[in-house]
């Protein structure tokens, strides 16, 4: 079992299973709302349970897909494509060991011009 959390506690979550091996991703929208590039894992819904989920909020960033962070501290926790059966957890928000390591770079036609992407690891431009 994995088990995370927001910056102050309010929103806490537990994954069973193994975790994917997660992809960063350099889009415009993922970078506004993490403050950089996000690196996160995808998990199927049964397999995540939320704990003080009256505390996370909701954006829409799209029709398809909802961005969830702490309402109190404001950390970001989920990406929530509402159409499918999975969800994308922060790779951040993880208090417990992963047991991961990141596969790949998606959208780095859109990175931040302030840094390099230099891990050898495959990029895809979108």
């Amino acid at each position: 079992m994995h088990k995370g959390s927001c910056l102050c506690g309010a929103v806490r979550f537990e994954v069973i299973g193994e975790l994917a091996p997660p992809t960063a991703c350099h889009c415009s929208k993922c970078r506004k709302h993490t403050g950089h590039y996000e690196a996160g894992t995808d998990v199927p819904r049964s397999a995540l349970t939320v704990f003080g989920e009256e505390k996370v909020g909701w954006y829409h960033s799209s029709e398809k897909v909802r961005r969830g962070f702490c309402t109190i501290c404001g950390s970001s926790l989920f990406f929530d494509p509402i159409y499918r059966d999975w969800v994308g957890i922060c790779m951040g928000a993880f208090d417990t060991p992963t047991n991961t390591h990141l596969a790949m770079h998606i959208f780095v036609a859109d990175k931040g011009d302030y840094y390099d992407i230099a891990d050898g690891l495959p990029q895809n431009l979108q």
